[in-house]
């Protein structure tokens, strides 16, 4: 039987470098001031680094997850939610209908982002590879 260590080894290296929760104590003041002012009410977020470097919080409303982001210096990149492909605009699902007919929708996001406002951004499977296009609520593509 081969050696278990070297892939024992790389399995806590893997979830060491991707799986980088932090506690409450360790996320800067302005990153706590800042959400709390976003967000408030919300007294229990999970704090992430994700692979920007940016904190990362996860956390509910009224039932519902979110994930919003904050640079380490304490402003606010992003808010997102997972929705349901019917919860999508009309004009976006109708666009999707058009030019994406017979392409899987794996996962839709709602996004609040600091510069470019109230997004969708949808992940789709074309030619056997996932892409994300983003949707502005009128149907018209922002990347």
């Amino acid at each position: 039987m081969k050696n278990p260590y070297p892939y024992i080894l790389v399995s806590i290296l893997f979830l060491l470098t991707y799986c980088s929760a932090i506690s409450q104590n360790e996320v800067p003041v302005k990153v706590q001031e800042n959400f709390e002012k976003k967000y408030p009410g919300e007294n229990d977020p999970d704090w992430h680094i994700d692979k920007n470097g940016n904190f990362e919080s996860h956390f509910k409303i009224d039932g519902e997850k979110y994930r919003a982001d904050f640079s380490p210096n304490g402003n606010w990149i992003e808010t997102e939610n997972n929705i349901k492909k019917k919860e999508l605009p009309k004009a976006i699902k109708k666009k999707i209908n058009k030019k994406y007919r017979d392409v899987k929708i794996y996962e839709i996001e709602k996004v609040d982002h600091f510069s470019k406002g109230i997004f969708y951004d949808v992940e789709l499977k074309i030619d056997g590879k996932k892409k994300d296009i983003e949707f502005k609520g009128d149907g018209s593509v922002i990347n």
